[in-house]
C-alpha cells in the first residue's frame, strides 16, 4: 500500500449535503468545499484579504471560519458547495497538513471536470445509494486535490509533508500501519537510514512535531476512532500501543483533559447520531 492510501484508509470520508449558498459559519468538525463553476465571485472572511475568483476554481477550507462568497453584479455565478469530513474526530493529520485556504483553478487539475459533473449530477437527485456515491466521488476528488498539494509543496508540515519526504515517508507509513509496536527513536531513525540526531532534527523540521509527539497524537487519534466504534477500552489500549487501560487513560488525561470513558460520553452527547458523523 502506498503512503497516501495508507493514510486515507485510516479515515472514513463523508461528503455532506451539497447545496448552493453564500454565507458559511465557523465549523470545527468539517472542511468546506466550494466549486466556482462559472462567473466571478469574491471570497471574504478567510483572511483580511478578499480573494477574487474569475475562473472555474476549486476552493477547500480544511478549518473553515465564518466566510462569504459574493457574486459580482451582472449574470452572477454558478457556485456549488459541500462539507467534507474525515472520520468523526474533527482535527486529523490530513486536514492539519493543509493551509487554511486551498484554492486551485480547475485547469491545474486535468480530468477533474468529468468527476465534478458526476458529483453534482448525484447531489441534486434523490436516487438509491446517492450518499454512498457522493462519498466515493468526493474521496476521489480529495485524493486528486491532496496529490496536487503535495506535488506543489502546498502542505504545511504534518503527515502529508512527512509522507512526501523520501527519508521520513517509510517511517510514517510504518507508524500509521503499526501503532501498537514499541517504537523508539533508534528504531525509527534506523528505518529512515539516518542517525538519531539527524532523524530527530529532520522529523521536527518537516512535520513540525517531535517523533514522540507525532506518534502519541496518532495513537490517540486511532484510539478515539476505536472508542467511537464501541471497542472496549482495554482492547483499544492494546491496539494502539499502550500497555494497559490505565496507561491509555493517563495519555487521554494528559492530552485531552479527561479519561476515555468521559471523553466518549461527551462525544455521544454532542453527536447522538451516527457515532459523531455529521450529515
Amino acid at each position: 500500500m502506498d503512503a497516501m492510501a495508507s493514510l486515507l484508509s485510516s479515515f472514513s470520508l463523508h461528503a455532506g449535503v451539497f447545496y448552493t449558498g453564500h454565507d458559511f459559519e465557523h465549523d470545527t468538525e468539517r472542511g468546506h468545499l466550494h466549486l466556482i463553476r462559472s462567473g466571478s465571485v469574491q471570497l471574504r472572511g478567510v483572511t483580511r484579504r478578499r480573494f477574487q475568483v474569475d475562473q472555474p476554481t476549486l476552493i477547500f477550507l480544511p478549518r473553515p471560519d465564518q466566510h462569504r462568497l459574493v457574486a459580482d453584479d451582472g449574470p452572477g455565478a454558478d457556485v456549488v458547495c459541500a462539507t467534507v469530513q474525515f472520520g468523526g474526530t474533527g482535527v486529523n493529520p490530513v486536514t492539519s497538513s493543509l493551509p487554511d485556504l486551498v484554492m486551485v483553478p480547475l485547469v491545474q487539475l486535468p480530468g477533474v471536470e468529468a468527476l465534478l459533473d458526476l458529483m453534482f449530477d448525484e447531489a441534486f437527485q434523490e436516487r438509491a445509494g446517492r450518499q454512498a456515491v457522493l462519498d466515493r466521488l468526493c474521496e476521489v476528488l480529495m485524493v486528486r486535490l491532496l496529490r496536487h498539494c503535495m506535488a506543489q509543496g502546498l502542505t504545511q508540515g504534518g503527515a502529508l509533508a512527512g509522507l512526501a519526504d523520501a527519508r521520513l515517508g517509510p517511517v510514517l507509513l510504518a507508524l500509521h500501519e503499526q501503532p501498537q509496536r514499541p517504537w523508539d527513536l533508534p528504531g525509527m531513525a534506523q528505518l529512515a537510514g539516518l542517525s538519531r540526531a539527524r532523524f530527530a532534527v529532520r522529523f521536527r523540521e518537516v512535520t513540525g512535531d517531535t517523533p514522540a509527539d507525532y506518534l502519541a497524537a496518532w495513537r490517540l487519534m486511532m484510539a478515539r476512532r476505536l472508542l467511537v466504534r464501541g471497542t472496549p477500552v482495554k482492547q483499544v489500549a492494546q491496539a494502539v500501543g499502550y500497555g494497559s487501560a490505565s496507561a491509555l487513560s493517563r495519555a487521554f488525561v494528559r492530552r485531552l483533559g479527561r479519561p476515555p470513558v468521559q471523553w466518549l460520553r461527551q462525544q455521544t452527547e454532542q453527536n447522538p447520531t451516527e457515532n459523531g458523523k455529521a450529515r
